[in-house]
Parts: C-alpha cells; sequence; structure tokens
C-alpha cells in the first residue's frame, strides 16, 4: 500500500505563511501564539524553563521583575498553547511545577536564541539607540 504525502497548511515554516499572507491576516490563528511566546514574559519563562521542571515560586524569583499575575497568565497562555505542562500535587501546601513539552522545548532553543542574540549585539543595539536619541 503506497502511503501518500498530505499537505498540511499549519506545518509550514513562517517564511512559506508570510509569503502566503496567512500571518498578516487580521484573524490568523498563530498571531495569539506569536504573541504569547515572543512576549517580554513567554520569552523568559521558555528560556528559564529549558534547564529542567520548576515550582511556581522559582519561575518568579528566576524572572526578576514578573507579578505574581503576569506570571501565572503567561504560564495559562503557554500551557493552553501546549508548550508547558502544569502538574499538580495533591499536598497541603500545594505543590505546582511546570515543565516544558516536547513542543515547548523546541520552541524554548528557538526564542533562546533571539535572546542569545540580542544579548551579543547589546552594545551595538545601545549604540544605535543613543545615536538615534540625540538626532
Amino acid at each position: 500500500m503506497e502511503m501518500k504525502a498530505v499537505e498540511i497548511p499549519f506545518a509550514l515554516s513562517l517564511a512559506d505563511r508570510m509569503q502566503r499572507g496567512d500571518l498578516f491576516a487580521e484573524k490568523c490563528p498563530s498571531r495569539e501564539v506569536l504573541k504569547h511566546v515572543t512576549s517580554r514574559w513567554g520569552v523568559l519563562l521558555l528560556v528559564a524553563l529549558l534547564s529542567g521542571t520548576q515550582r511556581f515560586s522559582d519561575l518568579r524569583r528566576k524572572v526578576n521583575g514578573i507579578s505574581e499575575k503576569m506570571l501565572a497568565q503567561t504560564l495559562q497562555w503557554l500551557e493552553a498553547d501546549g508548550f508547558v505542562e502544569r502538574i499538580s500535587y495533591p499536598v497541603v501546601p500545594p505543590h505546582v511545577e511546570y515543565t516544558l513539552t516536547q513542543s515547548g522545548t523546541e520552541i524554548a532553543k528557538k526564542v533562546e536564541a533571539l535572546a542569545d542574540w540580542i544579548e551579543v549585539h547589546l552594545p551595538e543595539i545601545i549604540a544605535a539607540q543613543i545615536q538615534k536619541s540625540e538626532q
């Protein structure tokens, strides 16, 4: 029995989708996912979770400056998108851990590369910002 290749539109790369214009469509569902993953807190939480399973309080300490509300909201978004798994243990006091799923690990590595690029190029970015502000 011969297997036929099936084209799945959501399996296209961003470059392919941009050429087709889907990402630029107002109602494109990938926009919400993109917002969750590339938000300041989304990037930092994904990168933080690359080091392994962590508790809520550990993530709050690790991602300095995030409010408890934004931490909870961002984790919920990432969980709903299938990137983070929430593990709740039935103990008192409550014990909840967060870990990356397989797709979460894949996307976390990609945003980590973006964050690393920014860190490496930060001096020239800051110089450009200063130059622009002086004009």
